[in-house]
Parts: C-alpha cells; sequence; structure tokens
C-alpha cells in the first residue's frame, strides 16, 4: 500500500491550491484521511481529516479556506486549499489507515508536497 501527494507549488498569497492523495496497491477499504503539514523548525500539524462516511474536520488555523474531501472510488483524498497565506507554507503531508486485501493495517503516509506562499 502506497500513498502517493501531488498538487503542491509555489503561489502568491491569496492565491489557491488543490493537493491530491493518492492510495494505490492492495487496497480493500480507507477508514480515515488526514492531511497534515510542517513547516520548518516546527512540528508536524494535523490540518484536516475525513472519515469513511465523509465527516470532516479542519484546524482553527485553516477553518473557512481549507476544504478536504475524498473520492472512496478513487482511493483519493483533495485538500482545497483558498485564500493561502504566507504562514501556511509547507510541506503538506497525507496519511491514511489502510486495510489491504489481506485485511492487514497500514498506518500509511505520502511523501510530501512542498507549498510555498510568497508574500
Amino acid at each position: 500500500v502506497q500513498l502517493q501527494a501531488s498538487g503542491g507549488g509555489l503561489v502568491q498569497t491569496g492565491g489557491f491550491l488543490k493537493l491530491s492523495c493518492a492510495a494505490s496497491g492492495s487496497v480493500f477499504s480507507i477508514r480515515d484521511m488526514e492531511w497534515h503539514r510542517q513547516a520548518p523548525g516546527k512540528q508536524r500539524e494535523l490540518v484536516a481529516s475525513i472519515t469513511l462516511g465523509g465527516s470532516t474536520k479542519v484546524s482553527e488555523s485553516v477553518k473557512g479556506r481549507f476544504i478536504i474531501s475524498r473520492d472512496n472510488i478513487k482511493n483519493t483524498a483533495y485538500l482545497q486549499m483558498n485564500s493561502l497565506k504566507p504562514e501556511d507554507a509547507a510541506v503538506y503531508y497525507c496519511n491514511a489507515g489502510v486495510y489491504d486485501s489481506g485485511g492487514y493495517f497500514h498506518d500509511s503516509w505520502g511523501q510530501g508536497t512542498l507549498v510555498t506562499v510568497s508574500s
């Protein structure tokens, strides 16, 4: 089971980006999917999460600007990031609890995608 994050890039303050996190391999089902971020010199923080049923949570720092969603057919989670601020700049990681076809559980992490916000 692998997670592949993509969609990062350079954007101006006030701009938007949409990140994707696709699970591949022997995926049977995916529980919660999450987006975390880590800025230089800071601890990794949870930004948003979504359950299998579609219930979502976002951190206070991004509430009203970021939207998490998922496509259970494509085994993919998304993070729509609007009104980006310089403090949103970080490496964004996706995380998911994945059951493979053998019934084994994987706490999987993607490789990270870099978001840079210019002021």
